[in-house]
This record gives C-alpha cells, structure tokens and sequence, in this order.
C-alpha cells in the first residue's frame, strides 16, 4: 500500500512540474491588438484595446503566459484628453503601444478626436501620454492629437532607430478612402460591392519630444492592385469570401534585425476569419519595403484541422533570457467565439532572413525560455 500511495505522489508531482514547465494557447487575456513592454529589471507588461472603459488597462508577469490585472492606467477625461467617448466604438480607445524612455513611459494609442466639425464617424487620431510607472497613470502630453493628416489614422507603432532619430508608423483607414484597383473591378463585375475602400500603412519621422512630426508621410504599404500579385489571394480574403468591401494593410510593428527592417502588419477585416499577419522587408525606416513571398506567416488554421482564425495584430517581444523571439498577438478559437483572446508563440529569422512564426499553437508547449 506504501508503495502505490509513493507512485501516487511520484506521479502527481511529475504531472505538476510538467504543468509548470508548459503553457497553451490561449492565454488568460481578454485583449485584442496586444503590446508586450519588457521593462529591465522589472516585469513584462501588456497593454491593448479592451479590459477598460474610456481608456486602457494593463496586466504585468513575470513569465509571458501569467498575467496579473493591473487595473485601468489611461483615462480619458485626464487634465490633457483630447478625445469623446461619446463618440462611435465608445470613443475607439484602440491599439496602446508604451515605451520606456530616459525613466518615463509613453503611451501611443488611437482614439476619436472630439475636434470633429463635419462630424465624421470615424474621426481617429493617435495620441501620446506619459507615465512615471508602467502601470500609470498616463497623462497626455499635449491637448491634441500628435498631429493631423486629413484623415483618420489608427494602430501606432513607433521605431528609436540605432541612430538616434524616431519614427511613427500608422494606418490611414479605409474610411471614405474607395480605390481603383483589378480586385475593386472584379468585385464590382460580380455585383457584390461598388468600390473597395482600402487602409493604407505610413511612417513619418517624429520630433524627439514627440509633440510634433517632421517632414510628410510616406506611403509604405498597401493592399496589392493587380490580382496577379502573390500578396492579393491572401490580402483580399474580406472581399473574395464577400465578407466586406474594405481591405486593410494595418497593425504594423516595425524592429531591426542586422541591417534589414521587418514590418509585420495585418490584413482583412480584423473582426473576422481572415484576418492575417505577413511582413515586409527594407533597407531604412522609410523603405522601400517588399513584401515576402513567404505571406501571409500567420492565419487561420481550421481548414487543417485547427480551432483558430481571426489571427492577427501582433507585437514582438523576447524571452527572459533574450534567446527567443516571441510573436504576441490576438486571435479566436471555437470555443472563445467572437472574443478576441491573446496568444504568445515563439518566431524567428532564418539565415536567409526569412521571417516565420511558429504559430496558431494551442498544444502544450515550453515556456519561454529563461522563465525561473
């Protein structure tokens, strides 16, 4: 009897150190559009849209796969908000991204700008506020968006390139923004949608201060125009599956490896089943960029017998010890529905630069490594 109740334990304790050492998708985190800040010395902290009313909240760990609720860290109404919460999506608190820089925290995110006289329904700018902690709370910078292009923009994502200077991408969206293009013709043809309204991807260069940019935005990404392009098959997905009459390239995030940048971004309607990752490569900040042949390197994977779609978003952080890329990003499975979950799978760059993801994982898999 001693010895089965001693296998017992043996048994159960082997189970338990298995549990520790695994994790699985998708994480405990009702986020969409996730950022990961991995803050020296301190923790990891997740930030995105959802888990607050008229604001943004956080979450911190010590792991990437537990995650501790911080509470509300933005709020609209602090002594600088410039944006209505009155206004369509609850104010279209969307997509925070935060940095640490020289001992503060700086929050870029979008939201609906109440300065809106021929009252658009989506009147979106981005924003900056700033933080003593990365927990808050964050104050806005200015009583106004960082600046204004004539259009509504989402999804900031910010680069401190190696030579000191700084640059903020975006997405102009697709909002009153029809273009002619051999998929809009053929969708027209069909008799299923007008025009196809697009969302493009831009970078600018900011002020160091970040009150201001420098110089025009530049084009950088877009949704393909001919169909013989290798990017439309995937990239039109929203308006082929007669889904919506909008195709997006958006959710960008932008980081340096050797002497190439990799901008990943996201394509298709974000609140469905096609929505995608794939990534583009260049030689500066403000490209040119190519996109890969090797996109879309994440998306759904029900027709392989999988439980996830809607994958996309995506930010990148890396393991405790820094020898693992990790690929942060929201997804559904069948049993989340239309809840947009956070799920965290490890990636890399190849030798010949090739960007992959090891993903949509949702069996048992090593926690990153470094993870005391």
């Amino acid at each position: 009897m001693k010895k089965i109740i001693l296998l017992s334990f043996l048994i159960a304790a082997a189970i338990s150190l298995h549990a520790q050492q695994t994790y699985s998708n998708p994480l405990a985190v009702d986020l969409a559009d996730p950022y990961v800040l991995h803050v020296k010395g301190d923790k990891y902290y997740m930030y995105g849209t959802g888990g607050a009313r008229n604001g943004f909240a956080a979450y911190s760990s010590t792991d990437l796969v537990n995650w501790k609720n911080e509470g509300q860290v933005y709020f609209h109404d602090n002594k600088n908000g410039w944006s209505d919460p009155k206004a369509a999506w609850d104010g279209a608190y969307w997509a925070p991204e935060v940095y640490a820089i020289n001992g503060k925290y700086y929050m870029f995110y979008s939201a609906q700008w109440k300065d809106n006289p021929t009252k658009e329904a989506e009147n979106f700018r981005i924003g900056v506020a700033v933080a003593d902690k990365p927990t808050g709370p964050f104050i806005d910078l200015n009583n106004k968006p960082i600046f204004d292009p004539g259009y509504p923009i989402i999804d900031a994502n910010v680069l401190f390139d190696t030579n000191g200077k700084v640059y903020l991408y975006y997405s102009r969206c697709c909002y009153k923004h029809p273009v002619q293009s051999e998929i809009a013709t053929w969708a027209k043809s069909k008799g299923w949608f007008n025009e196809i309204e697009e969302s493009w991807v831009y970078g600018v260069a900011l002020k160091p201060d970040f009150s201001g940019t420098i110089g025009e935005p530049v084009l950088l990404l877009r949704p393909p125009v001919s169909m013989k392009d290798k990017q439309a098959e995937w990239e039109s997905r929203s308006v082929t599956s007669k889904e919506v009459n909008r195709r997006w390239t958006e959710g960008s995030t932008i980081f340096k490896k050797g002497n190439a940048y990799y901008m990943m971004y996201s394509a298709n309607y974000f609140g469905g089943k096609n929505y995608a990752v794939g990534y583009a490569t260049g030689k500066s900040p403000l490209g040119p960029f190519k996109k890969a042949a090797n996109n879309p390197v994440l998306q759904k994977n029900v027709e392989q017998g999988g439980v996830v779609t809607g994958t996309g978003h995506n930010s990148i952080t890396y393991s405790p010890d820094g020898k693992e890329m990790l690929c942060v990003y929201h997804g559904r499975t069948l049993k989340t529905g239309d809840k947009r979950v956070v799920f965290v799978d490890r990636m890399k760059i190849l030798p010949d630069g090739k960007l992959v993801v090891e993903g949509p994982k949702t069996a048992a898999q090593q926690l990153p490594s470094g993870v005391k």
